[in-house]
């Protein structure tokens, strides 16, 4: 439950995200957005307990370099290649390499469970495939986005790094609290910030988009928080690629509320996602 708590936050978050990054820059957004959470969780961490210690909390920073960094590539190879390619790879490898990561370590679902992982790592790419009327738009804006070597290197490097920050809060424990996820939050934000300012795009939004900003980060609060105490009581292996099933509420929500349309294909995804949660649970 936790782990689709996280990926509900994590869904919404990059549905709201979305509709804030088309009013201003992606990185004016995730610099206001990734402080905003940091000052939340230090506001609720000493109510939650935990003892400070080094080991998690530099699995803490280490998480939030590594996700920092993948969302400074993904909006980057968005920019520039094809959502169609960029998208599903980034996702599958998101979901697929904790699973890897996870028999690395020793975990050995069930026969059940492992279906549902093999059943959700399809669902991710399909869910994650963009409308035939968006991917048409790739090539009618102007300028054709093509899949080439450096899109293609920044899409690989950000469902890595993605990954990593994911491996790295499994490996934060059961003792700190949230503390190891304030740490995160401030190594993030230390890197977008850092990249914003190196870009040109260090400077604030106002009005309904800061109000947005906002809501992200008390989203990206709550999907992380959920996702760190999923992995204190589950294998790194099935929570990640439940968590990594986010992409199913960013598609729901733009069809409910934007009224945009979701490809045959993408419904497929949210039905094989269902189907994935349920044998998880039963395995």
């Amino acid at each position: 439950m936790l782990a689709l708590v996280a990926a509900f936050g994590y869904g919404v978050s990059d549905f709201v995200g979305g509709v804030a990054s088309r009013r201003v820059a992606a990185l004016r957004v995730v610099i206001v957005s990734y402080p905003f959470s940091l000052l939340l969780v230090l506001l609720i961490a000493p109510f939650v307990g935990g003892s400070i210690s080094l080991a998690p909390i530099l699995w803490g920073l280490a998480s939030g370099v590594a996700g920092g960094v993948a969302v400074w590539w993904f909006y980057v190879a968005l920019a520039s290649g094809p959502m169609s390619v960029v998208s599903p790879l980034t996702a599958v490898l998101v979901a697929g390499i904790p699973v890897v990561a996870g028999f690395g370590l020793g975990e050995r679902p069930g026969v059940l469970a492992f279906a549902g992982i093999a059943l959700a790592l399809i669902a991710v790419v399909l869910v994650s495939k963009e409308s035939p009327d968006e991917a048409a738009g790739e090539v009618a804006g102007g300028r054709e986005l093509k899949f080439t070597r450096t899109v293609a290197w920044l899409t690989v490097g950000s469902g890595v790094t993605f990954a990593v920050a994911f491996i790295c809060l499994h490996q934060i424990g059961d003792e700190s609290g949230l503390w190891p996820l304030a740490a995160s939050r401030a190594s993030a934000t230390a890197v977008v910030w850092c990249v914003a300012l190196a870009s040109g795009h260090f400077s604030a939004p106002h009005g309904s988009v800061l109000k947005l900003c906002a809501f992200v980060g008390t989203l990206d609060v709550i999907a992380n928080a959920a996702l760190l105490y999923a992995y204190q009581g589950g294998l790194l292996s099935l929570v990640s690629v439940i968590a990594s099933l986010y992409p199913a509420a960013t598609v729901m929500l733009a069809m409910v509320m934007l009224g945009e349309r979701v490809s045959r294909i993408q419904q497929a995804g949210m039905v094989l996602a269902l189907g994935a949660v349920g044998l998880i649970a039963l395995g």
